[in-house]
């Protein structure tokens, strides 16, 4: 028997590590990217509020980080090919959850399956004939989901033909855009352009901060 305990213990300690943190997003992107396109100077649209918003400043520098990754140059001097405007929220909905409580039959505490010591007492959870656990009441309780959301456009510059427009949605119990916005922003370019118009979820470990 002691034995057994310290497999069981053993398989539990593995499955427990190999258990990870995702961030999961829900990616539709629609495109209409070129073959061909050598000149992937770009620019980022953004209002003066934006400008000087420094939480904008920060997405806009991963935005900017993927672009790099595929490719694209951020034009200097150069007259931009591309423009690349971003919009992002959160948004929170309340959540209420009603579950049922149940007895574990196998369970009958301290003092045996007849109840709490008194000769003849027949606890009502327990039967030998029966194996299945009896529903004794509900347990309600209320919590918050948190819908984050990115879009990203990139356009050409001359006549703003929008050639690629991605959506990012992320729900979880994590109220802080900033934590889930990398993962959101990488999400966005997986797989780019990828297959325009076909919905995709894209899972990616969330990253131990050193």
């Amino acid at each position: 028997m002691k034995r057994i305990i310290c497999v069981c213990l053993a398989a539990l300690t593995l499955l427990l590590g190999g258990c990870a943190t995702v961030i999961r997003s829900d990616v539709t992107a629609f495109n209409e990217w070129p073959a061909d396109l050598p000149n992937k100077s770009y620019v980022f649209e953004h209002t003066a509020a934006q400008s000087n918003d420094l939480e904008y400043r920060n997405y806009e520098n991963l935005v900017r980080a993927e672009l790099q990754r595929l490719g694209f140059v951020a034009a200097d001097n150069a007259a931009p090919q591309l423009k690349v405007a971003l919009d992002y929220g959160i948004a929170a909905r309340d959540v209420h959850v009603v579950e049922p409580v149940v007895a574990d039959p196998m369970w009958y505490g301290p003092y045996g399956p007849y109840g709490w010591g008194h000769p003849g007492f027949y606890s009502p959870f327990y039967d030998p004939f029966w194996y299945t656990p009896q529903v004794v009441g509900q347990r309600e309780y209320n919590y918050q989901l948190f819908q984050r959301r990115l879009n990203v456009a990139i356009t050409r510059a001359g006549n703003g033909q929008k050639l690629y427009d991605v959506t990012v949605t992320s729900e979880g119990k994590t109220n802080s855009l900033p934590a889930v916005m990398p993962y959101m922003v990488r999400s966005a370019f997986t797989d780019f352009p990828g297959k325009s118009g076909v919905p995709h979820q894209v899972e990616l470990k969330v990253e131990e901060q050193k």
